[in-house]
């Protein structure tokens, strides 16, 4: 037809396939944001459990500036604490994370705390990965049923490079960062 109709059609069909090829790729990334197949086995949740919720955790960790366990007269930065958001995938708060003790909570009230099983490498200038396990959450909601809490993904967050000495102790300084935390649940 010569009114440009059917000239369109090509352009249509291009449009389609690279539209399903860019939904197929991110779904493919989607699944393997909690895939164990890339993770040191140290991080790995058992079997028999599966991902119940993704969020990324964005915020701050606080070191502080103490004596270094059984070592007098020397310092060091040692962690203090967290404060970050948990966002979901798509950005919106789901919940929190903060510490001591490390909680982890729902916007439903839901919270819960663990024990950390293993750490491993996070890559130069990250805070290794994590595998927790998780206790009883308190409070009825998302948290409830959480078996481990894995970290993931992580960017920054490692200690301060500031002097820490007997002139600087008790003094804090926080650092940001950013992590992906896997919500795991009995299968």
């Amino acid at each position: 037809m010569k009114n440009g109709h059917f000239a369109s059609a090509p352009r249509i069909a291009s449009l389609s396939v690279l539209v399903s090829a860019a939904l197929l790729s991110a779904c493919s990334s989607m699944s393997s944001m909690h895939s164990q197949n890339d993770l040191p086995d140290a991080v790995k949740v058992p079997d028999g459990n599966r991902v119940a919720m993704q969020t990324v955790g964005i915020g701050d960790i606080t070191y502080e500036c103490r004596t270094k366990k059984d070592m007098a007269g020397q310092f060091e930065w040692t962690f203090a604490g967290p404060d970050a958001v948990l966002n979901d995938r798509g950005g919106k708060q789901v919940g929190k994370y903060y510490g001591p003790p490390a909680t982890w909570e729902h916007m439903d009230g839901s919270k819960l705390t663990g024990t950390q099983l293993a750490v491993a490498p996070g890559g130069t200038g990250n805070i290794p990965f994590q595998l927790v396990k998780a206790n009883s959450a308190v409070g009825n909601g998302a948290m409830t049923g959480v078996t481990y809490i894995q970290r993931t993904a992580t960017k920054g967050g490692v200690a301060p490079n500031g002097l820490c000495d007997a002139t600087t102790k008790g003094s804090k300084q926080t650092v940001r960062y950013q992590a992906d935390y896997i919500f795991w649940k009995a299968a």
